[in-house]
């Protein structure tokens, strides 16, 4: 097997490296827009319904499956819905359709 093979086979699909960008970005998107509405990352869980962990998660490149959690960070960082809506049509190739 030649060294180019062998390289090959180690790395990810540029799908799954596209996903993790668009997840960063996301999550980097929703870290800047918490900071900017003054809030931490626990009182953002805490506004949101949601555990430190899951929303730290997010802001890491985790991308949230469930409309709900998506309105409720929009409601716990008091954005229109719409903000986030446009932020996930930008990064859809981090969710798997």
């Amino acid at each position: 097997m030649s060294i180019a093979s062998k390289m090959s086979l180690s790395l990810p699909s540029s799908s799954h490296l596209e996903r993790q960008s668009m997840g960063r970005l996301f999550g980097h998107c929703i870290g800047e827009t918490r900071e900017n509405a003054g809030l931490s990352i626990e009182e953002a869980a805490r506004l949101s319904g949601m555990k430190v962990s899951e929303w730290m998660a997010i802001e890491e490149g985790t991308v949230p499956q469930d409309i709900n959690r998506l309105r409720a960070m929009a409601d716990a960082m008091e954005i229109n819905f719409d903000k986030i809506a446009t932020l996930v049509l930008v990064c859809r190739d981090a969710w798997e359709l």
